[in-house]
């Protein structure tokens, strides 16, 4: 079958590679009509979260056909359509019981320390071979897999998968209460699900932070008050837009490298010092001598951080690595902020957002901009890497669909 091979940073690969064989008696093979591109894989084709071994097929989203069951996957038949979570979980142990899959104590064979399992990612994910191929071995099939309703399209479901779970967790976790005025701060794919969330959950107010002008006009469709952080300073902004109080929340769906992919590495460093000191001279402090320039999550902190209210809640769910140390804490705690962060506990949330698109209270294909066959998947990563108009959310799909 063919797939989408790893090699180096930098370097991805179509080729063909073995069929997946059932391992376990909780496996399912499935044959996948539909996979996308995720600004996490980008993370592991730039190198800037590191651990990615060679060989290894990326792709965390997926939707298809089941074509072969071990004999403890006993809630599927084969030929059944199924979206596939993202991360994987056993559904046994505690923290999968209390809603924490993505902190599952089985899934991850590096041991029940090691963190989130998921497929095609690290070598402290697992690592388990991804979903951008023809076909795929669902490991713990009897919990990551869920049954689509007819009337829910491959083009829907490919974004139940992750991203859609993904914004409703990132809104989930900030705590907002209807009536709350809330930031998100990045509009990719789970940045506009996140605002679409955000207000599903009773937000009265969703400010939308970004700079690339097809995200910016999706999140004004959307409802959002649209602030392009390259056109004016987004903390002075969003506080004169709030009666000088701020935000109630703050969504974080960046990650590591967005900022350095938009403006390149030199420039970030320029603009992060900058920004860094004018926004501690905004709330009186004093720079840290010994601050280092060119941390571009710091500067979404430092954004988050400073444009949110006293006793606000900060939500983090952009993608980062363990080397990310950076964090201002005592903005932070000068404020009485709550920080909560993490990977999706998909699980918990696809069946949910299965029914609202199935009853028609969310149309997430507002979110999908392009859809590309397999073959086609080395220039869509080019494309989407570099933020081409049109190419917000990728779908790949496959030879079967």
């Amino acid at each position: 079958m063919k797939a989408v091979v790893f090699h180096g940073v930098g370097d991805i690969r179509l080729e063909k590679v073995s069929d997946p064989k059932i391992e376990e008696p909780t496996d399912a093979i499935v044959r996948l009509t539909a996979s996308a591109i995720c600004g996490t894989d980008l993370h592991f084709v730039r190198g800037t979260v590191p651990g990615v071994e060679s060989g290894t097929i990326l792709g965390h989203e997926g939707v298809g056909v089941v074509e072969e069951l071990g004999k403890d996957v006993r809630n599927f038949k084969v030929g059944d359509r199924v979206v596939i979570a993202s991360t994987i979980a056993c559904g046994s142990c505690s923290y999968c019981r209390a809603g924490y899959h993505a902190q599952c104590d089985n899934a991850n064979p590096n041991g029940s320390l090691a963190g989130t399992a998921f497929f095609g990612g690290p070598k402290q994910t697992g690592p388990f071979q991804g979903l951008q191929a023809e076909r795929a071995r669902i490991p713990l099939a009897n919990v990551g897999m869920v049954k689509l309703p007819d009337e829910v399209t491959d083009d829907q479901a490919i974004l139940v998968s992750d991203i859609f779970p993904t914004g409703y967790f990132g809104a989930d976790i900030a705590e907002i209460e209807p009536g709350d005025t809330v930031a998100v701060f990045g509009c990719g794919p789970v940045g506009l699900f996140a605002i679409k969330s955000a207000m599903h959950l009773g937000a009265s107010r969703v400010f939308a932070v970004d700079t690339v002008a097809d995200r910016l006009g999706m999140a004004r469709d959307l409802g959002a008050e649209t602030v392009d952080y390259n056109a004016e300073d987004p903390v002075a902004t969003l506080l004169s837009l709030t009666g000088n109080i701020g935000v109630d929340r703050a969504i974080d769906a960046v990650g590591i490298d967005a900022y350095q992919a938009e403006h390149g590495p030199a420039k970030a460093d320029r603009a992060s010092r900058k920004q860094y000191e004018q926004e501690l001279e905004q709330v009186g402090a004093e720079p840290d001598k010994d601050w280092k320039p060119g941390d571009a999550p710091s500067l979404v902190f430092r954004w988050a951080v400073t444009a949110l209210a006293k006793a606000g809640t900060l939500s983090i769910i952009g993608v980062y690595p363990p080397t990310m140390t950076s964090f201002p804490i005592g903005l932070a705690m000068n404020k009485n902020l709550t920080i909560n962060a993490g990977n999706c506990n998909h699980r918990k949330y696809i069946p949910t957002l299965v029914e609202l698109v199935r009853n028609g209270t969310v149309d997430p294909l507002k979110v999908l901009t392009k859809r590309e066959p397999l073959t086609s998947v080395l220039d869509a990563y080019k494309s989407f890497a570099e933020h081409r108009p049109g190419w917000v959310k990728v779908e790949l799909v496959g030879p079967a669909a």
